[in-house]
């Protein structure tokens, strides 16, 4: 009995534990997921005012190259 009485307390802070750490990586999801859309439009709207020639100079990194954001800007 006392060693089912302490596999339960382990338990549960093992569970704290786990709970506490899961509550920290969606904070810092939710922290990178707003720079990650904070910097794509940063990037939109210097991809909008650079020129072609400017553009054509950008190193080829794997990522695709947008036009311009749309008028109304990136749907989200």
């Amino acid at each position: 009995n006392k060693i089912e009485q302490a596999m339960d307390l382990v338990k549960s802070h093992l569970m704290f534990a786990v709970r506490e750490e899961v509550e920290v990586l969606k904070e810092q999801i939710r922290d990178l997921a707003e720079r990650n859309a904070a910097l794509e439009q940063e990037n939109g709207l210097l991809r909008a005012l650079a020129s072609p020639e400017q553009l054509a100079q950008l190193p080829s990194s794997g990522v695709p190259r947008l036009g311009p954001p749309a008028p109304n800007g990136p749907s989200v």
